[in-house]
């Protein structure tokens, strides 16, 4: 990277400088090492280690030195989620917010895929892209197989069973130098000389020619153009002479192969950030048997967890499915229980658990980061196993039409404006609650609405206006009453309209006032005055990857096979202390999962299991510290 930024942008005295501006708590020694890096390489980075707060100290230092005015760092990511964390980080500092412009770039991998590759590609051929989206390609699939075009294909489809999916599914992949049409696992459905494969290969080029695109697609296609234009591949590697990938684990193998084809022949500086036990995607642990394989062998390794203490610690080193890992915990001393149910008693296991948050975890903790209740699966299936999925503990409940949208705007009002009234971080309330605004307000079109650092300041602008809004909710939202409220979120949603400049789907708006109960652990009341109630908020854990909770509830769920329980598995593992990498697949991939939900909380992490399956597990959980209770005797 000779010539794009200034020698000893890392300088130990330009660091320490950097960490009191920012707040930040001293580094350690690893910390250290990978923050003064400049050369490619690898970061195993434990739950709670720091890694996005390091990202983003590593890319101020960076913007602060940097000299070059054509090339920059790409920083890359999987989710947008993940992507804001780091814009806002980065936008809080004068110096950060350069890595917004060109010539850099933050994003997603997809995000990145079609702004250099894919959409160029699509252009060249004189097609006017109108939607890259799975769900847009499928509406305009199922309404397009109705022409007589596609009659034997439809003929076909109506036959199956979810026969849709066949051509809803449909993507291109990249194959001998040709964009050949495939089933969504890369499977064709049928062989493409019949008749059904003719129209739907048909179907699929006409809907690429109209501009409608699945995502998977795009990757095919910048295969291809890299493929065909050679050229492209020095250019883009050559602007950015710095790619940063943050959560690495989640990577997929057709993303690692696309990366590998524009940087790893390069003399870019590529830094790979993550933590392998965490990627719970289907795909994501494919490149481990490649040369691509993460972390790589001498990776550097963050094993010290400041999210929580040495009790959740110990679960978490426990169940390291991918990748034995001691985690190290330095956060507050935190508890972990298992709560014991049966069929009469499962519908009582988030009360319970709510009890236990109000009167283990403090009450401005608990208002900042409410507790969550976490499973591996939403809805119930055909089975007759007990119980299978969140709604056999939470009946009614509805899976969230979005997995940012997890609570109500009105309890994010209410959890931040706690916490900028107690004045311990005001820009991380006014992040936390305009990131809850941009989950409430959902574009039907293009992409998500900017980071909070992003905004116009300037009262007579739309981000001004917002910026006033946010202010008035941050100081008065706990207070507002139901008039209040509406008259507030009409003028919100007005202005984040003109905001985005497209349309918005407002969801999580509704006013519910706060409640107050009297919480009570054991049967004995923890005060005789009442307390604030703080309702817990239920979803997937794979909705909750990246969070980080004051206390989690995980359910037990039936894993994907039908034959095992999750949270039960996980609890024999750690009372028999068996090796994670010897168990079945099967049992691996859930306990995976139980492993990314039990690292989120700070201050209390519970179990939900079955007696009848987990009760023998229970004196080795009490000998280990857990606090064990048996619903069914109470």
């Amino acid at each position: 990277m000779t010539g794009t930024y200034l020698p000893g942008a890392f300088a130990t005295h330009k660091v320490e400088a950097m960490v009191k501006l920012l707040g930040l708590d001293p580094l350690d020694a690893e910390q250290w090492d990978f923050l003064q890096s400049e050369t490619t390489q690898d970061l195993q980075a434990a739950p709670g280690s720091g890694k996005t707060t390091l990202i983003g100290l590593k890319l101020a230092l960076m913007a602060d030195a940097w000299t070059s005015a054509t090339c920059g760092v790409c920083v890359l990511s999987h989710t947008n989620t993940a992507k804001n964390e780091i814009t806002d980080r980065v936008a809080s500092l004068a110096a950060g917010r350069s890595l917004l412009r060109y010539p850099h770039f933050i994003g997603t991998i997809q995000s990145f895929v079609h702004t250099f590759l894919a959409l160029p590609a699509v252009r060249t051929k004189g097609v006017e892209v109108r939607s890259v989206d799975d769900t847009a390609f499928e509406t305009a699939a199922i309404r397009l197989l109705q022409h007589p075009d596609y009659s034997t294909l439809r003929s076909y489809v109506e036959r199956q069973r979810d026969g849709t999916g066949i051509v809803t599914g449909a993507t291109f992949a990249y194959k001998d130098g040709e964009l050949v049409v495939t089933g969504s696992t890369r499977e064709p459905p049928f062989r493409a000389e019949t008749a059904s494969g003719k129209q739907l290969s048909h179907l699929k080029r006409t809907l690429a020619r109209r501009g409608v695109f699945r995502y998977q697609d795009m990757y095919a296609i910048a295969q291809q153009y890299l493929a065909k234009h050679p050229g492209i591949v020095p250019a883009v590697s050559a602007r950015f002479p710095f790619v940063l990938l943050d959560e690495m684990q989640d990577t997929s193998t057709t993303q690692q192969e696309l990366l590998d084809l524009v940087f790893a022949s390069s003399p870019t500086v590529m830094q790979r950030v993550g933590d392998t036990n965490q990627g719970i995607y289907s795909d994501a642990g494919a490149v481990n048997g490649s040369d691509s394989a993460f972390p790589l062998a001498g990776a550097a390794e963050l094993p010290v967890s400041r999210r929580f203490g040495p009790q959740i610690a110990a679960v978490a080193s426990s169940l390291a499915v991918r990748r034995p890992q001691q985690v190290h915990g330095a956060g507050p001393d935190g508890q972990v229980a298992v709560l014991l149910f049966d069929e009469a008693t499962a519908i009582d296991v988030v009360s319970t658990f709510e009890r236990m948050a109000a009167s283990i975890v403090p009450e401005d903790t608990l208002l900042r980061r409410p507790p969550r209740v976490l499973g591996a699966r939403q809805g119930r299936g055909n089975s007759q196993a007990y119980p299978q999925s969140i709604s056999c503990y939470v009946p009614g409940y509805t899976p969230p039409g979005r997995p940012t949208a997890h609570r109500l705007l009105v309890d994010a009002a209410r959890a931040a404006g706690s916490q900028w009234r107690s004045g311990a971080d005001n820009h991380e309330a006014a992040t936390e609650l305009w990131n809850a605004l941009r989950a409430s307000f959902v574009p039907l079109t293009g992409e998500g609405l900017p980071a909070l650092g992003r905004l116009e300041r300037s009262a007579a602008t739309p981000g001004g206006k917002v910026r006033i809004l946010l202010r008035e909710l941050l100081t008065h939202g706990a207070t507002f009453d139901e008039a209040s409220w509406g008259m507030i979120t009409e003028q919100l949603s007005l202005q984040m309209q003109l905001l985005a400049d497209r349309p918005l789907k407002a969801v999580g708006l509704e006013f519910t006032p706060a409640v107050e109960i009297a919480a009570t652990v054991g049967g004995v009341p923890r005060s005789s005055a009442a307390v604030p109630a703080v309702r817990s908020v239920p979803g997937t854990i794979q909705s909750a990857k990246g969070e980080t909770h004051a206390a989690t509830l995980i359910l037990e769920c039936l894993e994907k096979t039908g034959k095992k329980f999750d949270v039960t598995e996980a609890l024999r593992m750690v009372a028999e202390g068996s090796d994670p990498q010897q168990e079945l697949k099967s049992v691996q991939a859930a306990v995976q999962l139980i492993f990314v939900g039990a690292t989120r909380p700070t201050h209390l992490l519970v179990l939900a299991a079955h007696r009848n399956r987990s009760k023998r597990y229970a004196e080795a959980m009490i000998d280990a510290g857990w606090d064990v209770r048996d619903l069914t005797e109470h």
